[in-house]
Parts: structure tokens; sequence; C-alpha cells
């Protein structure tokens, strides 16, 4: 399948529904894709009836190794690599005829599939699908029309400014544009909860800045490094981030000397959002998101959640809230961070685990458990000590 007139199709989903904000998204868009593709070539692209036309200007593109690189850019919710032509009905055929030709010699059964948004075209789409298909079937003997689950759909899509041709579309990653969202603060950890938090969100078009809570030596280089590889893997999808590593050990060390032992989980993720909403006001970030999903252990009842959510005067968004754990693993699978997050390495939520943890604490015994720390003086060192990786899908 090659032709010099090869395009890209790129079929958006709900950016079609947003009224006058629309063309803002598009523009966000195709702002996203140029970035994704700046070492990959020029391109000439442009939005027209909700579909991004992506076009080369190199002939000898690679437009394979281009499509598996935006099928994760969130917004896009198909893909068709396709050959453009006249609008007219022998130069489409003509066209399926050649540019499928591989595709139809592979097949046993095949079918013409019609999309008409150009309603001023001459022929309705099953007038067009019937005129192509047949002269298809006299083209290729061997290959017998099947409307039903046919081993090949030859797809023919007549607009304005062209038809196009194609075998086929492969899904696109869904949601919002990168960026569309605004900005957040996620908290990742090296388990398997806190990346599918962080994908779905950031799938809701909204930019990230991953947090992550060190606590050497009680956790090691090796467990940063896990850490840095997930955000390495979200980063298909999000484009670079900037990972913000914050020493944790003296918070957890104070909180387990001088708090009761079945707070001092609380406690810690309490400090979490604090230190979180000091980086979201000097990020510009409006949002905490965290990996919590309803009842999966002891810090995750409501009753726990609504005395750490206390901590935070910027809002906490959970994603996860109403997975179980199966769907959180697949969805980890599906994006590729399950094997990574599965790796035997301690992460800081692991540190002086209480053997029997509040499941309903009190905000007042929290608290009072808090009056015996320095709390200010624990946040600004934590803040003052923090590492910043950048991390990309190239690193």
């Amino acid at each position: 399948m090659s032709n010099k007139n090869e395009i890209i199709l790129l079929k958006l989903g709900e950016v079609v529904l947003k009224g006058l904000n629309k063309r803002s998204f598009e523009q966000r868009l195709m702002s996203n894709i140029r970035k994704r593709l700046k070492d990959d070539g020029k391109f000439n692209i442009y939005c027209i009836q909700s579909t991004i036309y992506l076009e080369p200007e190199d002939e000898n593109c690679d437009l394979d190794y281009i499509m598996s690189k935006l099928k994760n850019e969130f917004g896009v919710v198909a893909l068709s690599r396709a050959a453009e032509c006249e609008k007219n009905e022998d130069a489409i055929f003509e066209m399926c005829r050649s540019y499928l030709a591989d595709e139809m010699k592979k097949a046993s059964t095949f079918k013409v599939e019609t999309k008409r948004s150009d309603k001023a075209f001459h022929m309705t789409s099953i007038e067009l699908s019937q005129y192509v298909g047949g002269l298809l079937a006299e083209a290729f003997p061997d290959v017998k029309p099947q409307m039903k689950d046919p081993d090949l759909t030859v797809c023919v899509e007549v607009r304005d400014r062209a038809a196009y041709v194609h075998g086929g579309s492969v899904p696109g990653a869904g949601g919002l544009p990168r960026g569309a969202g605004g900005r957040a603060i996620t908290l990742l950890s090296g388990g398997i909860d806190s990346p599918v938090a962080s994908y779905m969100i950031a799938k809701r078009g909204v930019q990230l800045t991953p947090v992550h809570f060190f606590s050497f030596p009680y956790t090691s280089e090796a467990a940063k490094q896990k850490v840095l590889d997930l955000a390495q893997i979200l980063t298909r999808y999000t484009g670079p981030l900037r990972v913000l590593i914050v020493p944790f050990t003296r918070i957890q060390e104070e909180i387990h000397a001088k708090c009761p032992e079945n707070y001092g989980t609380l406690i810690m993720r309490r400090f979490m959002m604090r230190i979180a909403e000091r980086i979201a006001e000097d990020s510009n970030c409006k949002a905490i998101i965290t990996g919590e999903s309803l009842g999966q252990v002891a810090s995750q009842t409501l009753e726990a959640m609504a005395c750490t959510q206390a901590a935070s005067n910027i809002p906490v968004l959970q994603p996860l809230i109403g997975m179980d754990k199966t769907e959180i693993i697949e969805t980890a699978r599906k994006i590729d961070t399950f094997e990574t997050a599965i790796l035997p390495f301690e992460d800081c939520c692991t540190v002086f685990t209480p053997r029997h943890p509040a499941t309903k604490p009190s905000l007042e015994a929290a608290n009072m458990a808090e009056e015996k720390l320095d709390i200010e003086a624990l946040v600004s060192e934590a803040i003052l000590g923090i590492e910043r990786v950048w991390v990309n899908d190239e690193s």
C-alpha cells in the first residue's frame, strides 16, 4: 500500500461537541501533533469537518511509523492511512484498485463502504459502493463480495475537497487534547494504581506534573528509577514530563516517633497533600490527582479520605474511585505500565506501615496528633530538597 498521494486522516472525538470552543480545541490538537512529530519530517496539517489531515512533504515518509506515534495522541479517536483522488466514480475505483491491490489479493471476501460528507456529489453512498464494488469484483475475480464480516472493507470517503480511499481505521487514544483541561499535580508512586490514574486524567486533557515522595534509605535508588520508568511510559501519551522527587524521610521519621501508630499512614498522606498543594501554587496547577480506589486498603475508606483531603485547599481528584483492582490492572496492561509497576521495589507507603491502621479516623484526632509536629518547617524543608527530572519517550 503506497501512493504519492497518501495522507493520514485523524478523526476527532469529543472535540466536535465543543460548540464555540471547538476551533480552539482543534488548534491545540494540531499543535500537539506538530510537537509530537517535530523530529519526523515536515507535514502540512489542517482541519476540515472534524477531521485533521496530515500530508507528508516527503514522499518516502514512513507513514506506518507516524501512525504508531499518533495513535497515542489524546483527542484522536481513529486514524486512517489513505490515498487522495479526484471526486468522480472512475477515479475512485481506479484508486481503490491500485492502492489496495495487495490487500485485495490477500483477501477472500470484501465489501465497499462509502461515507459521503459532500452531499452535492451526484451518487449516493450506496450507489457509489455498488459501482466501485462491482468493478473491483471484475478486477479481482478470486475475491468475492460479502457484506457481513468480510476479510477486507474498502473504505471510500467523499469529502468537499477530494475523495479518499483506505482499508480501514485503527483506534486512537480518544479523550481531549493535551493541555485543554489545565494543569494538575499527580502523586506518582511505584504501584499499579497511580500511573493508571495519571493516564485517565491526562486523557481528559489535563497536563500533569508528577510528584514522587522518596524515603531514602528506607526506599532504594532502584525504587526511584522505577517511578521514572513509569513516568517515561506515560510520556507516550502525555508528552515530556517533569517529575518532582520530594525527600520524605524526615517527615516519616517524625511521624513514626511522635504520632499514634494507627494514624501514621493518614498523617503521612496529609503531609503529601500539603506538599502537593504548595507545589501546585508555584506551578499553576489547579488540582491534585491520586490513585485511590474506594475501600481498596485501610487508607481508602470514606472517613480516611475525608481526613486526608481536609489538609488540601485545592480539589483532590480520584479517577479510580469506583474501579475495582481487576479493572485497574486491565488498564495498566493496556497502557503498558503493569509489568514495570509490579517490580519488587518498596515505596514510601510501605515504610513504617502500622499493624492496625485507623479505618474510621476523625479529623479532630488527626489534628491533635499533628500538634506534636512542626508542620510548616517539615513541609518547607521537603520543598527545598525537591529533585527535578525531565523524562520523555526517548529518554
